[in-house]
């Protein structure tokens, strides 16, 4: 289970950085919820995933930077930006090389904490946030002298603040993630779904009988690496068969579907994994589905109150849920519309 959640994570931040790059919302919301899930699972870092943990946060904090009313950490004080620039912090130090672009996305960041404050007319609290920013009253000196200056007019439209834009941060950090998926292409999962794609015409028992190239040390856990992968295979891209009132029916599991979720949390361990019967089987994949209870039905519809229908990620964040994911919230919020 833990060799398995190691490949997810790497999967998953790949999904991260290729759909952050891509602007594509809603799939970067959904891998949001699947490696956030991963890392609230581990008990310490491994070493060799730091960078993969760092970079994870940081992309989740850059894409809901302008969100003020999003909290990451205890501190209310600290907005989304602020938190990712702890997160580079971490990454820049994870990393000897790179350092023109590394000062470029930090310098970058510290505008926008600034910037995004004076954009929502928190002037006070921008210039908090600069004075936690530069603690050391010599470093970085100019720029500090000038953000203090520019809080000062109450102007967010000074040409400062839109040379150094959200979206050439934005710009910045697609620049890192590419630099980042090159040193990171030897991921399994990708790896093994490459594979997969070149030789979708022959089937799936294609993958099963093809042999894979591992080295001499890798070949003992060869075949569980191949069931996790054929596993997830046959789930995304297969029909299934499934008893309904005595007869047989045939399912497509796609990534809109919850029952999708479901299958692929159980297969993650993501879903109470540590309880297991005694043939081997997971209870949280044997089980029924979980009925939602009165108080998340509450919890959902004033999350839909407040964020509006279809921001299913954001009241997953804000809502107190038990194992669910954002498609779930959007199921059950049809459920209860077609209930009224």
């Amino acid at each position: 289970e833990a060799v398995a959640a190691e490949w997810m994570l790497e999967f998953a931040c790949s999904c991260l950085c290729r759909h952050f790059a891509e602007q594509s919302g809603a799939e970067f919301w959904r891998w949001r919820d699947v490696a956030l899930a991963l890392i609230n699972g581990l008990s310490q870092i491994p070493p060799h995933q730091k960078k993969t943990v760092y970079l994870c946060q940081l992309l989740i904090r850059i894409a809901q930077g302008k969100s003020l009313g999003l909290q990451f950490e205890n501190d209310q004080r600290i907005s989304p930006l602020e938190s990712a620039l702890s997160f580079w912090t971490l990454l820049e130090r994870e990393e000897n090389k790179l350092e023109k672009l590394h000062e470029d996305i930090r310098r970058l960041i510290q505008i926008q904490i600034v910037a995004v404050h004076m954009e929502n007319r928190y002037f006070k609290e921008a210039a908090e946030a600069l004075e936690r920013l530069f603690t050391d009253s010599e470093s970085d000196k100019p720029l500090r002298v000038k953000l203090a200056t520019i809080i000062k007019t109450k102007d967010p439209y000074v040409p400062l603040l839109q040379s150094f834009s959200y979206g050439l941060l934005i710009s910045k950090i697609k620049s890192y993630i590419q630099l980042f998926m090159k040193e990171n292409e030897t991921n399994f999962l990708i790896q093994e779904a490459t594979k997969h794609v070149a030789s979708k015409g022959l089937g799936v028992t294609a993958l099963q009988n093809r042999p894979v190239e591992v080295n001499e040390n890798d070949k003992s856990d060869l075949e569980t690496k191949q069931r996790f992968v054929l596993n997830i295979i046959l789930l995304r891209d297969s029909t299934f068969l499934s008893h309904v009132n005595g007869k047989m029916q045939n399912y497509y599991l796609d990534d809109e579907s919850s029952l999708f979720w479901i299958y692929i949390n159980c297969l993650l361990g993501l879903n109470n994994m540590q309880n297991v019967g005694e043939n081997g089987v997971s209870l949280a994949c044997s089980r029924k589905r979980q009925r939602w209870t009165h108080k998340e039905d509450l919890e959902l519809k004033l999350g839909v109150r407040e964020f509006g229908v279809g921001n299913w990620a954001k009241i997953l964040v804000h809502g107190n849920f038990n194992n669910r994911t954002s498609v779930m919230l959007k199921d059950r919020w049809r459920t209860l519309s077609k209930m009224k």
